[in-house]
C-alpha cells in the first residue's frame, strides 16, 4: 500500500501543510543569515543587550551528521530542498491516511522495527505539524566532512570497557537504564542545543546578568550568568555542565565545562562546548557551536542550527507522569527471566 502512486493526495498535502509553499524562500533566508552579520539591528533589553526573549523552535529535518549519499556536499540546492519538502509532505499525508509505519525506537543500532508504538502524526508530534527551521545544509555539522570526528584510541578502549561491564545488566533495574528512559536528562537540552524528534521548542528569558534557556523536552532550564564569574570548581560535574556567558558585541558567547561522562556524549570525560548565539532577523536566531575533548575525538567539530520564532508558549513535558514505559520494560525483563528459569528446569 505504501508504495502506491501519490498523485491523488496533492490536495490533502496542501491542507496539512499550507505554509510549505514558502519553505524554500524561508530556507534561503535562513542560510544567508550568517552572511548578514552587521546588517540587522536587534531589539534590546533594558540593560542594552540584544533581546532573545520569546518562544522559539529548532525543529529541523537536517541530521546532525551528513548522510553517506551526500558525502562531500555541504549544501543542497534550493531545487533539491524543494524536492525534500515535497517528499516530506507526501510522507505526512500518507501517514495521516494509513498510519505511521513501524520504526525502531529502542535506541539499539540495527534493531528490527517494533510492532507497537504510537503514531506521531496522530498526536500532532510529526515534524511537519509545527514550524520547521528549514535550511539548505546537508548536516548540522559544518565543514567538508559533516560528521563527528573519529574517536581516539583511548576513547574507543574506554567505551568498549564500559559496554563490556554493562553487558547482560541492561535490564537489572532502573539505574541500569539510560538517563532519558528515566526522565532525568536528554541530550537535546545541550549544550550543544540540538533538535529533538518532537517538542523541539525552547524559551529564552533574560535579566540583568543572566540568560535562561528552557527546553520544552525534557523541561530543563540552563541558567547562564553573564556577569564575568569563573567556572565552578573542576571537581564538580553536572549533566549539563557549567555554563558561563559573555557578550561580544551583539553575540552571546557561552562557554561550558564540568560535564559528567554520561551526557550529552557518554564517554567524553573533559567535554568543552562553546556556543555563539545572535539574532539574524526578527524571526531567526543563528546558533553556532564548537565541541571538543582531546581525549574523546581526534579533533574539535562545529555545527550551526537556525532557530525560528513561534507563537504560543511552552507546555509541561511531564516525562515522569505515568512513565509506564520504564516500569513495563523492567517488568517484561522479569517475566522473560522467569520463563527462562522454568525452561531450564
Amino acid at each position: 500500500m505504501r508504495n502506491r502512486i501519490l498523485a491523488s493526495i496533492g490536495a490533502l498535502v496542501l491542507t496539512i501543510v499550507p505554509a510549505a509553499a514558502q519553505a524554500t524562500k524561508a530556507a534561503s533566508k535562513a542560510n544567508t543569515a550568517a552572511a548578514d552579520k552587521g546588517t540587522y539591528t536587534p531589539p534590546r533589553t533594558p540593560d542594552g543587550h540584544p533581546d532573545f526573549q520569546g518562544v522559539w523552535t529548532n525543529n529541523s529535518l537536517t541530521p546532525l551528521q551528513r548522510p553517506k549519499d551526500v558525502a562531500g556536499k555541504e549544501f543542497y540546492s534550493e531545487a533539491e530542498l524543494a524536492d525534500i519538502q515535497k517528499k516530506q509532505r507526501e510522507r505526512l499525508a500518507l501517514d495521516d491516511q494509513e498510519g505511521e509505519p513501524a520504526a525502531n525506537h529502542s535506541g539499539i543500532p540495527g534493531a528490527p522495527a517494533e510492532n507497537v508504538h504510537y503514531d506521531h502524526a496522530q498526536f500532532g508530534l510529526d515534524w511537519l505539524q509545527t514550524r520547521v527551521a528549514w535550511n539548505l545544509r546537508t548536516s548540522l555539522i559544518v565543514g567538508a566532512d559533516g560528521t563527528i570526528p573519529p574517536l581516539t584510541p583511548g576513547a574507543r578502549d574506554r567505551i568498549a570497557s564500559r559496554k563490556a561491564r554493562e553487558a547482560g545488566h541492561e535490564l537489572d533495574g532502573p539505574e541500569n537504564r539510560p538517563l532519558g528512559a528515566r526522565c532525568l536528562a536528554r541530550e537535546n537540552v545541550g549544550p550543544p542545543l540540538l533538535p529533538t524528534r518532537y517538542n523541539s521548542n525552547l524559551q529564552i528569558v533574560q535579566g540583568a546578568g543572566y540568560v535562561a534557556i528552557e527546553a520544552e523536552e525534557i523541561h530543563d532550564v540552563r541558567m547562564i550568568p553573564t556577569d564575568g564569574r569563573p567556572h565552578i570548581n573542576k571537581n564538580i560535574r553536572l549533566w549539563y555542565g557549567d555554563s558561563v556567558g559573555h557578550w561580544e558585541g551583539d553575540t552571546l558567547v557561552v562557554d561550558t565545562t564540568n560535564f559528567t561522562d554520561q551526557t550529552p556524549f557518554p564517554g567524553a570525560q573533559n567535554l568543552h562546548v562553546v556556543e555563539r548565539i545572535r539574532r539574524a532577523d526578527d524571526e531567526t536566531i543563528l546558533y553556532q557551536f564548537t565541541v571538543e575533548d582531546p581525549g574523546m575525538w581526534t579533533r574539535a567539530w562545529s555545527g550551526e542550527v537556525p532557530i525560528k520564532k513561534i507563537q504560543g508558549q511552552l507546555y509541561e513535558y511531564a516525562c515522569h507522569e505515568a512513565n509506564y514505559g520504564l516500569a513495563n520494560t523492567l517488568r517484561g525483563a522479569r517475566v522473560a527471566e522467569e520463563a527462562a528459569a522454568k525452561k531450564a528446569k
